[in-house]
């Protein structure tokens, strides 16, 4: 039996944690000071899923996850959210990596660009319902 976590447009999500992930503590001190930082586009973005107001849904912000700092994470659903800025167009193999170890956990990745958090925030939200909604949907028994 699946576990449910939500329900975005009637339709239920179900719960999908990811145990184990790798952790390197050494990158602790370097949260303070990205969470501090405050990027516009994640303040925002921020702003719309703190305290379970995006579709009752806990969302952590800047989470280590092996030798990677992520910017959103959805512990029950294995799920990374990044918001890619400018320095994003210069480091496109490095991105290429580390997508393909955090991939390599089992965990899905949502992007979004600083651009249209900024400029289009209404799209992005239903962006990433539709993708929580396509990779998370409970499958549901005919009746």
């Amino acid at each position: 039996m699946q576990e449910i976590l939500s329900q975005i447009n009637r339709i239920p999500i179900r719960k999908n944690y990811v145990e184990n992930l790798p952790y390197n503590p050494k990158l602790k001190p370097l949260l303070h000071g990205k969470r501090k930082a405050g990027i516009l586009s994640e303040v925002i973005f921020w702003k719309q899923v703190r305290a379970k107001i995006f579709h009752e849904i806990d969302f952590d912000r800047q989470r280590i996850i092996g030798n990677y700092i992520v910017d959103f994470y959805v512990k029950k659903l294995g799920l990374v959210i990044e918001i890619d800025g400018w320095s994003h167009d210069v480091k496109k193999d490095y991105d290429e990596v580390r997508q393909k170890f955090l991939e390599s956990l089992g965990l899905k990745i949502f992007r979004a660009t600083d651009f249209d958090v900024k400029n289009n925030l209404g799209s992005v939200m239903k962006d990433l319902e539709d993708f929580i909604v396509e990779n998370y949907a409970a499958e549901t028994t005919p009746s």
